[in-house]
């Protein structure tokens, strides 16, 4: 048995790094003969072996990878030592195709241990223990392969992860796996090994990468659909587990949320970049399905104003998902009077040659709706300066306004444009926009590279409605909760906490001019309602975002490996919040499911002004 003493870990240094991986070994690589398996993995994450020759390292394969960049097989020693924090399996990284190796040969493999970064150092990811550059020899062939090991809620612990070493910048890797303690370590203490699951229940839908998320854990903070929902940075939902294939895509399970795997699911665990540690499945249970419908809200009544914000994700008119947009607004949303949209692409999509009119995505949409049964909406928006608002290059996706001519007008002030502010002022005693459509605050630094807030004014039943339309920064770049650096760093949320306080600020001057004023602050505001973010745009009550009226187990509006979570929001001035009759739905259509046609579920507010 090995250890992985401080000595070597003050050895390691970068060797190779590269836009989707990167490599630790060893400064003075030195050579080791006949160790096993578990001598190479070690109680910490990081090979004692690192950047070392290794010779006739014994083990049975137990799963060839012939597709994708990581190619190779897994051997599993199965004469395990008795430390439950060294793993007995590690991956045989060949390059290409492996060819003359199959599962049950037991084989013997030389060449170097190095650590593998998926996604490079910069992206905080643990490390996969691997053998390159290998040469191994089959000794004999058809042998039972050493029995999974189960993967289940008696095993895996509820603590999520040990803090990092303030000495190591937070990093956990020189840290002793506590398997027994730590759901990190415990899976760390089975990487490169045979595992399996039972009648684990899906908690994140398969996606066209055939990924899903399943948990072992089904009473951990469950709702009400089959989830496993997000509600604090202490709360890691420690049961989930990404499930890959070994096999065809074709066999893999289209699978929603609620769905089981029923039976067993086994196969070698992996570590990858975007979903941490990973069963990739040889065998995949039977997919029974839990029933799950897409909800449909109720329509708002005659008094009341029914205002939603869905994000449909890049659309532009080369898409085949306007029908199919047009029917869950008309009848999964009750064809709300007001729709603030968030990734509405130009009129050319990512065709990167300056267009930024939208015009032709918009009509495309109002026309569909028609077509699905709804009103003919009348919009407003607009369009940003080419290529400053970020997303996907030349689609310069931007929000709009859907709103039902029949039921509200648009108040039109001003000639708003990409780079002219809207402000506050004060009409006939009301607090009143100077551009309508306008953009609030477009030139603060907050925006840089990021989408522009939309202001515009809307009267319903004579009463006056702010309307204030947003998406705000990703979260591309943040740290994975499976990070090596624990807690994991949140990098994106400085931008979005200036966002939030540019808006923050905005309202404060509307209720400063109309202590009374209806003010909606909404859309994809890509944070949770528990975070620094929301509590910034709540700042001194100016806000209030109304996903809180719902049960806790029903604020979601996002599925993200496996995390049912909040990223939609609709934030309410005080005189809506305290009005009496506000009703809040996160309409489900979108994200619990395989065949979604955006990844956010729209939200609804209706409330009598």
């Amino acid at each position: 048995m090995a250890s992985k003493s401080s000595a070597r870990l003050a050895a390691l240094t970068v060797a190779a790094v590269c836009s989707a991986a990167s490599t630790i070994v060893l400064t003075s690589p030195a050579h080791a003969d006949s160790v096993r398996v578990h001598d190479i993995q070690g109680s910490t994450r990081l090979s004692p072996y690192a950047g070392e020759q290794v010779t006739d390292v014994a083990g049975i394969v137990t799963g060839v990878r012939g597709y994708g960049s990581s190619r190779g097989f897994w051997i599993q020693d199965p004469r395990p030592d008795a430390d439950p924090a060294t793993s007995e399996g590690v991956f045989v990284f060949t390059g290409s195709t492996p060819k003359g190796v199959a599962v049950g040969d037991a084989v013997t493999v030389s060449g170097t241990v190095s650590e593998y970064v998926p996604g490079g150092t910069s992206s905080g990811n643990q490390s996969l223990t691997e053998i390159t550059r290998p040469v191994f020899t089959v000794v004999s062939s058809g042998n039972a392969v050493p029995a999974a090991t189960t993967v289940s809620a008696r095993t895996v612990p509820r603590a999520y992860a040990p803090e990092g070493d303030e000495a190591a910048n937070g990093s956990v890797n020189g840290l002793p796996l506590r398997p027994a303690k730590y759901a990190l370590d415990h899976y760390e203490s089975l990487e490169g090994m045979n595992v399996r699951v039972a009648d684990a229940r899906v908690v994140g839908a398969s996606d066209p990468y055939t990924e899903l998320w399943v948990t072992v854990k089904p009473w951990e903070n469950a709702n009400r659909r089959g989830g496993t929902v997000y509600g604090s940075y202490d709360s890691q939902n420690t049961g989930r587990l990404q499930i890959q294939s070994l096999g065809k895509p074709a066999d893999f399970p289209d699978a929603n949320v609620g769905d089981t795997l029923a039976g067993i699911t086994a196969g070698p665990l992996d570590y990858n970049q975007y979903g941490g540690y990973t069963l990739v499945a040889s065998e995949i249970g039977a997919l029974e399905s839990g029933g799950l419908e897409r909800e449909s809200t109720r329509r708002q009544s005659s008094r009341e104003l029914a205002v939603a914000t869905y994000n449909v994700e890049n659309l532009d008119p080369s898409d085949e998902t306007f029908a199919a947009h047009a029917d869950a607004i008309v009848h999964n949303l009750a064809s709300p009077d007001i729709v603030s949209l968030e990734e509405i692409q130009d009129n050319n999509g990512a065709t990167n040659d300056g267009t930024v009119a939208a015009d032709a995505t918009v009509g495309k949409l109002i026309d569909a709706i028609v077509a699905a049964g709804g009103p003919r909406y009348d919009w407003r928006g607009i369009d940003p300066v080419d290529g400053e608002d970020g997303g996907q290059p030349g689609g310069n996706i931007r929000q709009a306004f859907l709103f039902n001519p029949e039921r509200v007008s648009f108040t039109d002030r001003g000639s708003g444009d990409a780079t002219t502010a809207t402000g506050v002022t004060k009409v006939r005693g009301k607090a009143a926009l100077t551009h309508s459509p306008g953009r609030v605050d477009p030139a603060n630094p907050a925006w840089e590279d990021s989408r522009k807030p939309l202001a515009g004014e809307f009267v319903f039943r004579g009463r006056t409605v702010l309307v204030i339309a947003n998406h705000f920064n990703s979260k591309g770049g943040d740290q994975s909760l499976s990070a090596q650096y624990q807690p994991p760093s949140r990098g994106s949320e400085t931008q979005r906490h200036l966002q939030a306080k540019a808006v923050n600020t905005f309202v404060k001057d509307v209720l400063s001019t109309q202590k009374n004023a209806d003010v909606i602050a909404l859309g994809d505001i890509n944070d949770f309602e528990f975070s620094r973010t929301t509590r910034i745009l709540e700042d001194d009550g100016a806000l209030w975002s109304a996903v809180k009226s719902l049960p806790r187990s029903e604020r979601y509006s996002y599925v993200y490996q496996g995390n049912s979570q909040v990223l939609d929001q609709i934030l309410v001035s005080p005189s809506i919040r305290w009005g009496g009759r506000l009703s809040y739905d996160s309409v489900h259509v979108n994200a619990e499911f395989h065949d979604q046609i955006s990844d956010h579920d729209p939200q609804v507010l209706r409330f009598r002004p």
